[in-house]
């Protein structure tokens, strides 16, 4: 059985894998600090303490031995403060009948919960060993799947237009977009980044779904061992360097068209979506920003250069003129450095073509999933 009910302290949850596959609501009940660390896709934090309650209750526990904190923790928890939060925990498992609950270890905490709420008439199981537990079986995922799944890695130089083409494709896995990066030096977004931790288990679930539904070959983007602040896992890192190329060949104009409408239009209306007409402002810092984060390997002259014609580009108030940056930009620094590359991967070529003979050939490969 996947939820234990023969438990006199109330049913606990064992089957991990199926609270990951089927998307079980989880209530996080571990405080607001702990949650902001690492949790799941689909969990919710309602805490039964708050930070500084949580850190009180520790205090006692420390100077004043279990007993104590127990004690403060009853006290803490009385009263309208109880009412409060128990009226949260309702109105989640309202909205969501199947929900299981957790805090760090399955223990004290999931286990007032349960019984408060088994009080009013609401039975929930907790999760067996708690958050402790699910995370250390997404890490154990994380070392497995990559070598259990078949992979394709889609390469290409920048600009070449590879997310669209990996997001058409049915079975594929989209790190910038669960990093919340786009993977160069350009390419932090608005919105930011995730946790580390919360990285690597959106990637194992990923997985996890992967493998549950087929085992088809899966399409993944080439990329660095870091997108933006975060680590490809290792294991998947590896895997990436031994699977076969599926190679992007887009000419150089249709690259500075990509990336002038990813890069200048699209990301200034985000910014300024999220941001007011502020977003034009923080947009140009943006660019300014991340020319200046490659001012080193550039060289002193041709940052010099570039940074003109970027200030130019943004003084004159149309975009034509950003060609002027990127195209170099392009030619000079990011081709250069996907072909030393390329010359250690080629032996793993799959397929290669454009824009329109690998989206073809995809679909062929699709037709059977």
């Amino acid at each position: 059985m996947s939820a234990d009910t023969t438990r006199s302290d109330g049913p606990q949850w064992t089957d991990y894998r199926s609270l990951f596959l089927s998307d079980q609501p989880l209530l996080d009940l571990r405080a607001p600090l702990e949650f902001a660390r690492g949790a799941f896709p689909q969990a919710q934090n309602l805490p039964l303490m708050s930070n500084a309650e949580r850190a009180a209750v520790g205090t006692a526990y420390k100077q004043q031995g279990p007993a104590a904190a127990l004690a403060l923790g009853h006290q803490l928890l009385s009263g309208v403060t109880r009412e409060q939060r128990m009226q949260s925990w309702l109105s989640f498992v309202r909205a969501h009948p199947t929900a299981v609950s957790y805090c760090f270890r399955g223990g004290l905490r999931s286990q007032i919960v349960q019984q408060w709420l088994a009080d009013e008439g609401v039975l929930i199981p907790r999760v067996a060993g708690g958050y402790k537990a699910l995370r250390a079986y997404l890490l154990e995922q994380l070392q497995v799947l990559p070598a259990a799944l078949p992979w394709w890695v889609l390469a290409g130089r920048t600009g070449s237009g590879k997310t669209q083409v990996l997001c058409a494709y049915p079975r594929h896995l989209d790190l910038e977009a669960h990093a919340h990066h786009r993977g160069s030096a350009f390419g932090r977004l608005p919105q930011d980044q995730p946790s580390p931790i919360n990285f690597e288990n959106a990637l194992a679930i990923a997985m996890l779904k992967l493998q549950q539904r087929s085992q088809a070959p899966v399409l993944i983007e080439d990329e660095s061992h870091l997108i933006g602040r975060l680590k490809v896992p290792a294991a998947l890192y590896a895997r990436m360097q031994q699977a076969p190329l599926i190679v992007l060949r887009v000419p150089l104009e249709q690259r500075i068209a990509q990336v002038l409408r990813d890069y200048v239009i699209d990301l200034r209306e985000a910014f300024v979506e999220a941001q007011g007409e502020a977003g034009v402002r923080a947009h140009a810092n943006y660019l300014r920003a991340a020319l200046t984060r490659i001012q080193r390997r550039l060289g002193g002259l041709r940052y010099a250069r570039l940074a003109e014609r970027l200030e130019r580009a943004l003084s004159q108030g149309h975009d034509d003129g950003h060609r002027d940056w990127i195209g170099p930009l392009l030619q000079e620094y990011y081709d250069p450095m996907y072909d030393h590359h390329m010359r250690q991967r080629r032996p793993h070529i799959l397929f290669q073509g454009d824009t329109a003979q690998v989206q073809a050939w995809l679909r062929d490969q699709g037709q059977s999933l």
